[in-house]
C-alpha cells in the first residue's frame, strides 16, 4: 500500500523475538486484535516453530493466519536479515512496528533495505541496557534503522535519554482490556477453581522464573496469619523447586499452583489481593488486569512497576525484601478485612483501581496512540 493512501489503512507488521505466553508477546497480539479494521496487521516472531507455539499458547489460534515463524535459531544470523528483507518485500508493509533488542537489529535493518517507509520500536524495559555490549549494538541499531523510539512507561523514557542521545522518543503506557477485565462473583471464581471460600487469597501471575520472586512470596505467606493463603498461576522452570520451598517453609498446605491459567479475568476475580514479587519488570500488564477487576495491588519497585498501580489502593514493596512484603501484605490483608462485604474491592464496579486503570490505561486508546503515531510519519514521508 503507497503511503500517500495510508489514510485508508495501513499495513504493519510487528516483529518479535518469540510469540510465547508474555506480557511484551501479548500486547503484541493487542495491538493486532484491537487495531483498526481498515488496517493490514500481522507478526512476524523471529524464532519458533508455528504449530509448537500454537499448541503452547492457544491464544494464538484465532490469528493463526496473521502470524509467520521465522524458526531462527540461536546466535547470529545473517540468513534472518535475508528472510525479513524478503518478507518486507512481499508484503510491502507501510509500518514495521519491532519490540525489544533482537528485533531491532533485524528487522529494523531489514526494514530499511527493504524501503519501508515507517519504522517504530517500542522498548518495553530498559534492563539490557545495563550491559555494555548490548547498549552499543542499540546504538547502531538505532542510527541504522533510525525508528520512531517510543517507551511503554516514563521509567523506561527515561533511561533511553539517559543512554541515548536520540531525540525521536517518546512515551506510549501500555494498556489491557477493560471489557475483557472486569470485577465479577468472588464465589464463583473460587468454585471454578476450586479455591477455598473462607480464606484470604493473594494471588501472584507469572513464568515461574527466578526472575518472578515467587520465592520471595512463599517465603513472606510463612509470616503471615493461617487464614491468608497465596494462588499461583502460571508454570516454568521453577514450579518444582517452588513447591519444594513451600514444603521448606511449612506452608505447602497454604500454597496453591494453578499452572497455566487461560481465564485469567476469573482469576483476578477469585482474589482479595494481587501481589506482583518480581526482582525485575519492565511496565508490567498483570497489575493493571488485577485492578481492572477491582483487586486491590502490591507491586515490588522494580523497572516501571510503580507506574501501574493506582494512588489510593496500590502499595509499593520495597524489592528483595521479604520483611517488608510481609508489612504491605498483612496490612492490605487487615484493610480487607475490616471493610463491609458490599464494598469489597473485586466486587464494586466504581471502586478507584478500576477507574484508574480505565482513564490510564486502556487498550484502545493505547492501539489508537500507535496508529495516530504512524498516521503521522506515513504523511510526514509523503509529504517529502
Amino acid at each position: 500500500m503507497n503511503s500517500k493512501n495510508s489514510q485508508l489503512g495501513q499495513t504493519v507488521v510487528h516483529v518479535v523475538q518469540h510469540l510465547a505466553p508474555g506480557g511484551l508477546e501479548s500486547l503484541a497480539l493487542d495491538l493486532l486484535s484491537f487495531s483498526t479494521p481498515l488496517n493490514r496487521v500481522m507478526i512476524v516472531s523471529l524464532e519458533g516453530e508455528k504449530n509448537q507455539s500454537i499448541t503452547n499458547w492457544p491464544r494464538l489460534k484465532p490469528f493463526a493466519n496473521q502470524v509467520l515463524f521465522l524458526e531462527k535459531q540461536p546466535g547470529v544470523k545473517l540468513g534472518t536479515l535475508a528472510q525479513l528483507i524478503k518478507v518486507f518485500r512481499q508484503i510491502k508493509p507501510d509500518v514495521v512496528h519491532t519490540h525489544h533488542i533482537g528485533p531491532l537489529v533485524y528487522a529494523g535493518l531489514a526494514a530499511r533495505l527493504a524501503s519501508v517507509p515507517v519504522r517504530i520500536h517500542t522498548e518495553h524495559d530498559v534492563w539490557h541496557l545495563n550491559n555494555v555490549k548490548h547498549r552499543r549494538l542499540e546504538r547502531v541499531a538505532l542510527n541504522i534503522s533510525k525508528p520512531q523510539l517510543v517507551a511503554d512507561a516514563d521509567q523506561v523514557k527515561n533511561a533511553l535519554l539517559n543512554h541515548f542521545s536520540y531525540e525521536n522518543t517518546i512515551t506510549i503506557k501500555n494498556g489491557i482490556d477493560g471489557d475483557k477485565f472486569q470485577p465479577g462473583a468472588m464465589g464463583v471464581a473460587r468454585k471454578h477453581f476450586h479455591l477455598p471460600s473462607d480464606k484470604t487469597l493473594i494471588g501472584c501471575a507469572g513464568r515461574l522464573e527466578h526472575v518472578k520472586g515467587h520465592d520471595l512470596a512463599i517465603a513472606a505467606l510463612s509470616y503471615l496469619p493461617r487464614n491468608i493463603e497465596l494462588v499461583i498461576a502460571g508454570d516454568g522452570s521453577q514450579r518444582q523447586k517452588l513447591a519444594q520451598l513451600a514444603r521448606q517453609y511449612a506452608v505447602s498446605d497454604r500454597v496453591t499452583f494453578l499452572g497455566m491459567v487461560d481465564d485469567m479475568q476469573r482469576f483476578y476475580q477469585a482474589l482479595d489481593i494481587f501481589c506482583m514479587p518480581s526482582r525485575s519488570e519492565g511496565f508490567p500488564l498483570s497489575p493493571l488486569e488485577a485492578q481492572a477487576c477491582n483487586v486491590p495491588t502490591a507491586v515490588t519497585d522494580v523497572g516501571a512497576s510503580k507506574e501501574t498501580l493506582c494512588p489510593t489502593s496500590g502499595r509499593l514493596i520495597k524489592a528483595n525484601d521479604v520483611h517488608n512484603m510481609v508489612d504491605v501484605l498483612f496490612q492490605m490483608a487487615r484493610r480487607h478485612a475490616n471493610l463491609n462485604s458490599s464494598l469489597q474491592p473485586n466486587v464494586d464496579d466504581k471502586q478507584t483501581p478500576r477507574e484508574f486503570v480505565l482513564k490510564h490505561n486502556n487498550i484502545r486508546n493505547m492501539v489508537k496512540s500507535y496508529e495516530n503515531l504512524a498516521l503521522k510519519a506515513l504523511n510526514t514521508e509523503a509529504a517529502v
